[in-house]
C-alpha cells in the first residue's frame, strides 16, 4: 500500500498501470455507487412509490450477461474503459425501463386494465428501444479494434444483446406483479397490496 515509514524496513509498493487500474476501478465504482443512489431516490420522487424505481433498476445488473462473456469470447480484460461503458449502458437501459413503466402507468391512468397496458408498452415500445441500442452497438462496433477504447466498446455491444431482450421480459413480469402500485396511480386511497382484480371476459 505504499513504502515503509523507514529505511531500516523492506517492503513492498505497487505502482505503475497497477496502481492506476487499482484507484480507478475504486473510484467509478464508488462514483457509480453513488449515481445509483441519486437515480433511486429521483426515481422515488418522481413515480410516488418505491417499488417502480426497483422495477426500473432490476435490468442494470442483467447487462453484466452479455459484458463479462463478450470479453471472453474476443479474450480480451476487463479494463477501466469497460467499466465506462457498463456505466454508460446501465443508464441506457434505466431510459429503457422508464419508457416501458412510464407508458403503462399512463394507459393504467387512462382507464386500461394494468395487464393490458403493460403489454401495449412492450409491444409500441419495443421498437425505439431497439433502434437506440442498435445505434449504439453500432457506434460501438467502429471502435471495437481501438486499443484504448475496445473493453468500452466491447461492453456497448454485447452487453444490448442480452440485457434489451431480458429488459422486455423482466420489466413487465415486474410490473404484473407490482399491480398494487398501478392500482394506486388511478385510486390513491386503495390499500397497497399486490392482489390484482383480473377483467371480466366478454
Amino acid at each position: 500500500m505504499g513504502a515503509p515509514e523507514t529505511d531500516l524496513e523492506s517492503g513492498f509498493e505497487w505502482s505503475g498501470e497497477w496502481v492506476v487500474t487499482y484507484e480507478t476501478f475504486r473510484d467509478m465504482g464508488l462514483a457509480f455507487a453513488a449515481a445509483l443512489i441519486l437515480i433511486y431516490i429521483l426515481l422515488v420522487w418522481e413515480f410516488g412509490n418505491f417499488i417502480h424505481p426497483a422495477i426500473i433498476m432490476a435490468p442494470i445488473p442483467l447487462t453484466l450477461i452479455g459484458i463479462i462473456p463478450g470479453h471472453w469470447l474476443l479474450n480480451a480484460e476487463f479494463t477501466a474503459t469497460s467499466m465506462i461503458g457498463f456505466i454508460a449502458l446501465a443508464g441506457i437501459e434505466v431510459r429503457n425501463s422508464i419508457l416501458l413503466v412510464d407508458f403503462a402507468r399512463n394507459e393504467v391512468h387512462m382507464g386500461v386494465d394494468h395487464r393490458t397496458a403493460v403489454i401495449n408498452a412492450g409491444r409500441i415500445g419495443m421498437r425505439p428501444i431497439w433502434v437506440t441500442d442498435l445505434t449504439m452497438m453500432a457506434g460501438a462496433a467502429a471502435i471495437i479494434l481501438d486499443p484504448i477504447f475496445e473493453g468500452m466498446a466491447i461492453s456497448l455491444l454485447f452487453g444490448p444483446i442480452v440485457a434489451v431482450p431480458l429488459t422486455m421480459i423482466v420489466v413487465p413480469l415486474g410490473c404484473i406483479s407490482a399491480c398494487g402500485a398501478f392500482r394506486d396511480k388511478v385510486d390513491p386511497d386503495a390499500e397497497a397490496d399486490n392482489e390484482c382484480t383480473l377483467p371480466k371476459r366478454l
